[in-house]
Protein backbone atom coordinates (compact mmCIF):
# COMPACT_ATOMS: atom_id res chain seq x y z
CA UNK A 1 0.00 0.00 0.00
CA UNK A 2 1.31 3.16 -0.94
CA UNK A 3 1.29 6.78 1.01
CA UNK A 4 -2.25 8.31 -0.21
CA UNK A 5 -1.76 11.34 -2.33
CA UNK A 6 -2.21 14.60 -0.33
CA UNK A 7 -5.52 16.77 -0.40
CA UNK A 8 -5.90 19.52 -1.98
CA UNK A 9 -6.97 22.26 0.11
CA UNK A 10 -9.77 24.17 -1.34
CA UNK A 11 -9.29 27.34 -3.13
CA UNK A 12 -11.78 30.28 -2.42
CA UNK A 13 -11.51 33.92 -3.83
CA UNK A 14 -12.54 36.89 -2.14
CA UNK A 15 -13.27 38.80 -5.56
CA UNK A 16 -15.35 37.99 -8.90
CA UNK A 17 -13.51 39.99 -11.47
CA UNK A 18 -16.28 41.20 -14.33
CA UNK A 19 -13.87 42.50 -17.09
CA UNK A 20 -15.36 44.76 -19.19
CA UNK A 21 -11.83 46.66 -20.98
CA UNK A 22 -9.57 44.37 -21.85
CA UNK A 23 -6.68 46.69 -20.86
CA UNK A 24 -7.41 45.66 -17.27
CA UNK A 25 -6.20 42.11 -18.04
CA UNK A 26 -3.12 43.09 -18.81
CA UNK A 27 -2.79 45.24 -15.70
CA UNK A 28 -3.60 41.82 -13.53
CA UNK A 29 -6.13 43.19 -11.99
CA UNK A 30 -7.42 39.79 -10.97
CA UNK A 31 -4.80 39.09 -8.68
CA UNK A 32 -4.33 43.17 -7.26
CA UNK A 33 -8.24 42.74 -6.52
CA UNK A 34 -7.61 39.73 -5.03
CA UNK A 35 -4.74 40.38 -2.64
CA UNK A 36 -6.06 43.83 -1.87
CA UNK A 37 -9.02 42.66 -0.83
CA UNK A 38 -7.29 39.55 1.17
CA UNK A 39 -5.08 42.08 3.28
CA UNK A 40 -7.76 44.11 3.71
CA UNK A 41 -9.94 41.95 5.83
CA UNK A 42 -7.28 40.42 7.21
CA UNK A 43 -5.97 43.95 8.56
CA UNK A 44 -9.21 43.98 9.96
CA UNK A 45 -9.71 40.80 11.54
CA UNK A 46 -12.47 39.59 9.50
CA UNK A 47 -12.10 36.05 7.81
CA UNK A 48 -11.26 35.97 4.46
CA UNK A 49 -13.33 32.39 3.61
CA UNK A 50 -17.25 33.05 2.76
CA UNK A 51 -16.61 36.44 1.91
CA UNK A 52 -17.47 37.75 -1.79
CA UNK A 53 -16.95 40.97 -3.37
CA UNK A 54 -17.92 41.90 -7.07
CA UNK A 55 -15.43 43.93 -9.08
CA UNK A 56 -16.51 45.64 -12.27
CA UNK A 57 -12.95 46.68 -14.60
CA UNK A 58 -14.78 49.28 -16.65
CA UNK A 59 -13.42 52.32 -18.67
CA UNK A 60 -14.14 55.79 -18.38
CA UNK A 61 -17.44 55.79 -20.12
CA UNK A 62 -19.25 52.79 -18.15
CA UNK A 63 -17.78 54.61 -14.81
CA UNK A 64 -19.30 57.72 -15.68
CA UNK A 65 -22.50 56.12 -16.62
CA UNK A 66 -22.80 54.60 -12.70
CA UNK A 67 -21.60 57.88 -11.72
CA UNK A 68 -24.83 59.65 -12.91
CA UNK A 69 -27.08 57.01 -12.33
CA UNK A 70 -26.23 56.19 -8.60
CA UNK A 71 -24.57 59.94 -7.73
CA UNK A 72 -25.97 62.44 -10.16
CA UNK A 73 -22.38 62.99 -11.19
CA UNK A 74 -22.00 62.73 -14.78
CA UNK A 75 -18.30 62.07 -15.08
CA UNK A 76 -15.47 59.77 -14.72
CA UNK A 77 -14.03 58.33 -11.24
CA UNK A 78 -11.73 56.42 -10.36
CA UNK A 79 -13.50 53.65 -8.24
CA UNK A 80 -17.37 53.81 -6.88
CA UNK A 81 -18.88 50.86 -4.49
CA UNK A 82 -21.71 49.72 -3.43
CA UNK A 83 -22.11 47.95 -0.08
CA UNK A 84 -24.19 44.54 0.52
CA UNK A 85 -25.08 46.64 4.26
CA UNK A 86 -24.62 49.90 5.69
CA UNK A 87 -22.16 49.13 8.15
CA UNK A 88 -21.17 53.15 9.13
CA UNK A 89 -20.62 53.94 12.29
CA UNK A 90 -23.32 57.06 13.85
CA UNK A 91 -20.59 58.81 15.58
CA UNK A 92 -17.81 60.43 13.21
CA UNK A 93 -14.55 58.49 13.67
CA UNK A 94 -16.07 55.56 15.29
CA UNK A 95 -15.18 52.52 13.88
CA UNK A 96 -18.17 50.90 11.79
CA UNK A 97 -20.42 47.76 12.47
CA UNK A 98 -18.83 44.59 11.60
CA UNK A 99 -20.01 42.64 8.94
CA UNK A 100 -22.40 39.49 9.34
CA UNK A 101 -20.26 36.77 9.65
CA UNK A 102 -20.26 34.62 6.48
CA UNK A 103 -22.52 31.49 5.84
CA UNK A 104 -19.93 28.36 5.49
CA UNK A 105 -21.83 27.27 2.34
CA UNK A 106 -23.11 29.91 0.92
CA UNK A 107 -20.73 33.25 0.23
CA UNK A 108 -21.63 36.26 1.84
CA UNK A 109 -21.62 39.68 -0.25
CA UNK A 110 -19.96 42.55 0.87
CA UNK A 111 -20.67 44.53 -2.17
CA UNK A 112 -19.61 45.89 -5.70
CA UNK A 113 -16.80 47.81 -6.26
CA UNK A 114 -16.42 49.55 -10.17
CA UNK A 115 -12.96 50.94 -11.23
CA UNK A 116 -12.16 52.70 -14.59
CA UNK A 117 -8.93 52.12 -16.19
CA UNK A 118 -8.69 55.04 -18.23
CA UNK A 119 -8.47 57.36 -14.75
CA UNK A 120 -6.70 55.27 -12.78
CA UNK A 121 -3.93 55.21 -15.25
CA UNK A 122 -4.10 59.24 -15.52
CA UNK A 123 -3.79 59.15 -11.45
CA UNK A 124 -0.96 57.36 -11.39
CA UNK A 125 0.83 58.75 -13.97
CA UNK A 126 -0.08 62.59 -12.74
CA UNK A 127 1.41 61.22 -9.59
CA UNK A 128 4.15 59.75 -10.09
CA UNK A 129 3.01 56.32 -8.99
CA UNK A 130 3.19 52.97 -10.49
CA UNK A 131 -0.47 51.62 -12.34
CA UNK A 132 -0.03 48.49 -9.66
CA UNK A 133 0.21 50.58 -6.65
CA UNK A 134 -2.78 53.44 -7.31
CA UNK A 135 -5.07 50.48 -8.64
CA UNK A 136 -3.96 48.57 -5.42
CA UNK A 137 -4.59 51.54 -3.27
CA UNK A 138 -8.07 52.03 -4.89
CA UNK A 139 -9.36 48.63 -4.30
CA UNK A 140 -8.42 48.61 -0.66
CA UNK A 141 -10.37 52.28 -0.48
CA UNK A 142 -13.47 50.47 -2.37
CA UNK A 143 -13.26 47.54 0.32
CA UNK A 144 -13.01 49.72 3.22
CA UNK A 145 -16.19 51.29 1.79
CA UNK A 146 -17.89 48.13 1.69
CA UNK A 147 -16.75 47.42 4.96
CA UNK A 148 -18.86 51.45 6.50
CA UNK A 149 -15.82 53.31 6.19
CA UNK A 150 -16.39 56.28 4.66
CA UNK A 151 -14.34 60.20 4.00
CA UNK A 152 -17.00 62.54 4.31
CA UNK A 153 -17.11 63.75 7.88
CA UNK A 154 -13.37 64.75 9.08
CA UNK A 155 -12.75 62.22 11.91
CA UNK A 156 -14.03 59.54 9.61
CA UNK A 157 -11.69 60.36 6.94
CA UNK A 158 -8.79 60.28 9.22
CA UNK A 159 -10.07 56.80 10.36
CA UNK A 160 -9.96 56.04 6.69
CA UNK A 161 -6.95 56.94 5.02
CA UNK A 162 -5.03 55.77 8.58
CA UNK A 163 -5.89 52.22 8.17
CA UNK A 164 -5.05 52.84 4.29
CA UNK A 165 -1.68 53.69 4.72
CA UNK A 166 -1.20 50.99 7.36
CA UNK A 167 -2.75 48.05 5.25
CA UNK A 168 -0.81 49.68 1.82
CA UNK A 169 2.46 49.46 4.38
CA UNK A 170 2.21 45.69 5.26
CA UNK A 171 1.65 45.13 1.19
CA UNK A 172 5.28 47.06 0.55
CA UNK A 173 3.35 50.31 -1.23
CA UNK A 174 4.22 54.06 -0.04
CA UNK A 175 1.74 56.49 1.69
CA UNK A 176 -0.63 57.55 -0.68
CA UNK A 177 -1.52 60.60 0.68
CA UNK A 178 2.25 61.71 1.39
CA UNK A 179 3.52 63.90 -1.19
Amino acid sequence: MGAEPPKKKAVTTLTDIVIEDPRWEEAALDGLAESAAVKTLEYLGFPIGGYEIAVLACDDARIADLNAEFREKPTPTNVLSWPSDDLSAEEDGDTPLPPAPPDPTMGESLGDIAIAYDTCLREADAAGKTMTDHVTHLIVHGVLHLLGYDHVRDRDATLMEGLETKILGKMGIADPYRG
